[in-house]
C-alpha cells in the first residue's frame, strides 16, 4: 500500500515543460520528485532519456530532479542560427533555473553537459551547490575535432541512409565508449536518437552550427573562481571518449575542493552501466557541503 502510494506521489509530482528562453529557442525540461535539487544536463547525444535509470535512483533518495536538454539536443528547439557555444548554452540552462526559481543545486553534468556545469558553476554561482561532472573535463568547444570532421558529411546523411545511418553511427558510438555494453540494445538506440527521427534536418544544421561555434572566454582561467565542491566521475574501463590525465591534473590545481571517482568497468556512460555509482557521487558531494550556508543564508 504504502509503496503504491509513493509511486502515485512521484507521477504527481513529474513534469514536463517546455521553457522558452529567447526569441524560437526553448529548452525541454522534465523535473520529478520533492527535496533537493539535482540538476541534470546530458551531453551532445543524450536527453532526458539517457537519465531514466537515475532519476528513480534521486527521488528514491529524497531529491527533486530538473533535466534541462540544451539547445539542440533531446527535444528542445533547434533554430538554424542560434549560437550553439558552450557559453551560450550556459546562459539558456541559466535562465531555465531562473524561470523554476531553482537554486543552490547539485548540477550533474555529462560529456558535454559536463562542460555547460564547469561554466555555470563560475558564471552563476548561486545556483550551484555542488558540480558533479561525469565524463567531462574543463572542455573548451561544443565538438570534437572528430565531430567537426564528420559535420562535414552531413548534408549526405539523408542521402545514405537518413535516421537509420544514425542509428547505426550511436550504436557503434554507444558500444566503443562502454565498458559493459549488455545495456546497448535496439530500443535504447531508438530512445537516444529520438530527437533526431522527429527532427533529422533541423538536428542536422544544429550539429552544424555546434561544430562552428566559436566561444567567447575560455573555461581553464576561470577554474580557480569556482567555489563549490567538484567530483569527476570516469569510468575506469578503456573507452572511447575518456577524460584525459593532463585534465584531472589541471583540475587538481586549481579547483579549490575538488574529487575523483573512478568505477570499475564503465565507460563513458556511468549513469548508464551503474546509475548508482552518480547517486553515490551526488551522496558524497552532499557530505562535502555538509554545514556550508545556503544562498541567502
Amino acid at each position: 500500500m504504502w509503496l503504491a502510494l509513493a509511486a502515485a506521489l512521484l507521477a504527481d509530482s513529474t513534469q514536463d515543460l517546455r521553457v522558452v528562453v529567447w526569441r524560437a529557442e526553448s529548452l525541454h525540461v522534465v523535473t520529478a520528485g520533492r527535496g533537493d535539487p539535482v540538476v541534470l544536463v546530458p551531453g551532445l547525444f543524450g536527453s532526458a532519456f539517457g537519465f531514466r535509470k537515475l532519476v528513480p535512483l534521486l527521488t528514491g533518495a529524497g531529491y527533486r530532479t530538473i533535466i534541462v536538454e540544451p539547445l539542440g539536443i533531446g527535444s528542445s528547439s533547434r533554430p538554424e542560427h542560434a549560437d550553439y557555444s558552450l557559453g551560450a548554452q550556459t546562459e539558456r540552462v541559466a535562465a531555465v533555473l531562473d524561470s523554476l526559481r531553482v537554486e543552490d543545486a547539485f548540477v550533474v553534468g555529462h560529456s558535454m553537459g559536463g562542460a555547460i556545469a564547469f561554466r555555470l558553476a563560475f558564471r552563476h554561482p548561486a545556483l550551484v551547490r555542488a558540480l558533479i561532472s561525469i565524463e567531462s573535463g574543463p572542455t573548451e568547444a561544443a565538438a570534437t575535432p572528430a565531430f567537426r570532421r564528420a559535420m562535414r558529411f552531413a548534408p549526405w546523411i539523408k542521402i545514405f541512409g537518413g535516421i537509420r545511418l544514425i542509428r547505426r553511427l550511436i550504436r557503434r558510438n554507444l558500444i566503443s565508449s562502454s565498458g559493459d555494453t549488455t545495456w546497448i540494445t535496439d530500443s535504447v538506440v531508438t530512445g537516444y536518437t529520438a530527437g533526431a527521427a522527429a527532427h533529422l534536418d533541423a538536428t542536422l544544421k544544429a550539429f552544424l552550427g555546434m561544430a562552428a561555434a566559436r566561444e567567447r572566454y575560455k573555461l581553464e582561467p576561470h577554474l580557480a573562481e569556482i567555489r563549490c565542491p567538484v567530483r569527476l566521475v570516469v569510468g575506469g574501463a578503456r573507452h572511447d571518449g575518456d577524460v584525459g590525465a593532463a585534465e584531472v591534473v589541471l583540475l587538481r590545481g586549481r579547483v579549490h575542493v575538488f574529487a575523483l571517482d573512478s568505477v570499475p568497468g564503465v565507460g563513458h556512460y556511468p549513469q548508464e552501466e551503474q546509475p548508482q555509482s552518480v547517486l553515490d557521487a551526488v551522496a558524497r558531494a552532499r557530505v562535502s557541503t555538509a554545514g556550508a550556508p545556503r544562498r541567502g543564508e
